[in-house]
Parts: C-alpha cells; sequence; structure tokens
C-alpha cells in the first residue's frame, strides 16, 4: 500500500510539473495537439499505479517524453505558419452580417444547437444581431455584434477618466500579502496603521484589497470559523 502511494504522489508531482511546462490554459482553451497530449499524459499516469510490476520509470519516461515533444511542436508551429495550420487548424467564419454560412457548419460537424449555445454564451439570443462569428481552432466561437447592439463604451459617451490598475490583495485569510503591496506601491506601515484604527489584527481580517491611490475593501473574518 504504501508503494501505492509513494508512486502515486511521485507521478502526480511529474504531472503537474508536466502541465506547467505546456503552459496555464483551461480545457476549452486547448489546441488539438495539447489536448492528445493531455489524454495521453493522463492515462500513461495510470499505468505503473494499477500494475506494480510496471517500473515506475515506464511511466515517467513516456510522460516527459511527450511533454518534450508539445514543446518542441509548439516551437516549431510558432516557426511556421503551415505547419501551424496543419496541427492547428485555422479559425473558420461561420456568420457574416447575420447569416450562416451553412457549408463552413456542416463542413465543422456544427449543429443549430452547438452554434446557438455558442452565441448564448455570448449573452446573444437572436442571430441577426451578430456581424460576424468565429469558430477558432480551440473550438471556441468569437462573436462581434452588429453595431447597435454593442455595449455602449465611455468613449462612446464622451466620458473623460484615466484608466487605472485593478485593486490586488493586500491581506489574505489573516495574512499580509507582500507582493501585493509591491503592486500597488504602499508598505506594510500602510496596512498596519488602517489595521490600528481599526482595533484589528492581521488574525481578524479575512480579505483586504486595495488599489495604488490608497482606496481599500476590508472584510473581517466571521467568528464561525474559530479563529481570532
Amino acid at each position: 500500500m504504501s508503494i501505492v502511494f509513494i508512486r502515486a504522489i511521485i507521478l502526480y508531482i511529474i504531472v503537474i510539473f508536466s502541465v506547467r511546462i505546456m503552459g496555464k490554459r483551461q480545457i476549452g482553451e486547448l489546441q488539438p495537439s495539447e489536448l492528445v497530449i493531455t489524454i495521453l499524459v493522463s492515462n500513461i499516469a495510470t499505468l505503473p499505479l494499477e500494475d506494480l510490476n510496471i517500473p515506475l520509470t515506464m511511466g515517467i519516461l513516456p510522460i516527459l517524453s511527450l511533454v518534450c515533444f508539445e514543446v518542441l511542436m509548439s516551437w516549431v508551429t510558432m516557426k511556421s505558419k503551415k505547419i501551424r495550420h496543419i496541427v492547428s487548424g485555422t479559425p473558420k467564419v461561420i456568420i457574416r452580417d447575420g447569416i450562416l454560412d451553412q457549408k463552413v457548419i456542416k463542413d465543422l460537424r456544427y449543429s443549430v444547437d452547438d452554434i446557438m449555445t455558442s452565441l448564448r454564451s455570448n449573452n446573444i439570443f437572436d442571430i441577426s444581431q451578430v456581424q460576424y462569428a468565429v469558430v477558432e481552432t480551440n473550438g471556441s466561437v468569437s462573436v462581434y455584434e452588429k453595431y447597435p447592439y454593442r455595449n455602449t463604451t465611455n468613449m462612446d459617451m464622451c466620458i473623460q477618466g484615466k484608466s487605472s490598475d485593478p485593486p490586488v490583495i493586500i491581506i489574505a485569510d489573516g495574512k499580509i500579502v507582500p507582493q501585493g503591496l509591491i503592486d500597488v506601491g504602499l508598505d506594510r506601515k500602510w496596512a498596519t496603521d488602517i489595521l490600528e484604527r481599526k482595533h484589528l489584527r492581521e488574525s481578524d481580517v479575512f480579505l483586504m484589497i486595495a488599489d495604488k491611490e490608497g482606496d481599500y475593501t476590508l472584510i473581517k473574518r466571521s467568528m464561525s470559523d474559530g479563529k481570532s
């Protein structure tokens, strides 16, 4: 039993390491080649766990080999547009000026339900509101609405203002986050001064966020978690 546990921990670390090398993506954002590698890695990792007679290296080496191959292919496809199109395919336009391209949809084997589901995920329920829709190489659908249906922006309303970075986490679960303070150009003394004014300790704070202007939001820890 202990051997299975040790093998599981080792393979877990190897798989996590492999996924990190391949880059951070959600499952729905994976290119076809990346999805294939992910499936193969998960399947190979289970073999040494199911059969203890299989050496652990017979699981680790194929995983690392596949990841190295994927990294190499990523570099090759980045350099060669032709190979990139062969491996990942090309985006396909399915809607132009509110009109479905039925030939492309048939080639993609998309059903009407597939199309409407994708449009609804973009908060569009009427296909006539779409100026342009593209099926990306990872299968997601990008939608560009017709002008009357686009969201109004500050520029449209001639509203003046300045761009600024969003607030970041300063205190998380009772501990100050040093990187958060660095990101907004504040220091620990600024945070501790606020806590003193509110008669709080770090451990009393569940979450605190702040921006570069020093504006902050503070949420105290509830008493139900047993900490103070």
